[in-house]
C-alpha cells in the first residue's frame, strides 16, 4: 500500500521525502504514521524498479541554505511508474479491502477505473459484513456483569461498521445503479 500511496502522490507533483511523509500522514491519519525507516527503503526500491527518479530540476529549488550539509532529494514519477500506478489501481488485492489499504485506494478513487472501484467497494463490504457479525456476536454475548464502558465500546464499533456499510452500499449503487443492495 505504501508503494501505491507514494506513486499516487508523486503522480500529482514531484516531492522530497519529508513532504511525502507529511502528505502520507495526512492521507492515512495521525494514527497511522509513516516512519522514515519505511519510507526511504520504499523510495529506493521504487527507484531501482524505475518507477521514480530523482528530479534534478526540482532538487535545486528545494536545496537548503549553504550552511546545511546536503540538499533534499526530490522524486518524480516516471512513465513506468505511471504504468505501475495504473496497474495497482486497476487490480486491487485482498489487502486493499482492509482499513489501511482501503483508505489508500479511496484517496485515489478518481483515478481508479470504474470496474476496479466496484470490486474494491464489494471487497470492502464483505470485510465490513464479517466485522459487523463479529461485533453483533460480541454484543449479544455481553451479559449484565460486563463492564459498562467495554460494552459501549463494542456498541460504538457495531454502529461504526453499520454506518460504513450503508455508505459503501450507497457508493456501489452510485457506481453501478443496477447493483442491488445485499440483504
Amino acid at each position: 500500500m505504501l508503494e501505491l500511496a507514494i506513486l499516487g502522490l508523486l503522480d500529482e507533483r514531484p516531492m522530497h521525502g519529508y513532504e511525502l511523509r507529511k502528505r502520507l500522514s495526512e492521507m492515512l491519519g495521525t494514527v497511522r504514521t509513516v516512519s522514515f525507516g519505511s519510507l526511504y527503503p520504499t523510495l529506493r526500491r521504487l527507484q531501482q524498479q524505475g518507477d521514480i527518479v530523482e528530479d534534478a530540476s526540482a532538487a535545486t529549488a528545494t536545496r537548503p541554505p549553504a550552511t546545511a550539509r546536503r540538499g533534499r532529494k526530490t522524486y518524480r514519477i516516471t512513465e513506468r511508474g505511471k504504468e505501475s500506478l495504473a496497474a495497482l489501481l486497476d487490480e486491487p488485492g485482498t489487502a486493499s479491502f482492509a482499513d489501511d489499504g482501503f483508505g489508500v485506494h479511496l484517496a485515489f478513487f478518481d483515478r481508479t477505473p470504474g470496474p476496479a472501484r466496484v470490486r474494491l467497494l464489494e471487497g470492502r463490504r464483505r470485510v465490513l459484513e464479517e466485522r459487523r457479525e463479529g461485533q453483533r456476536d460480541a454484543a449479544t454475548r455481553a451479559g449484565p456483569t460486563e463492564l459498562r464502558y467495554a460494552r459501549q465500546l463494542t456498541m460504538l464499533g457495531l454502529e461504526t461498521s453499520e454506518r460504513e456499510l450503508r455508505w459503501i452500499n450507497e457508493l456501489i449503487q452510485t457506481e453501478n445503479p443496477s447493483q442491488g443492495e445485499p440483504q
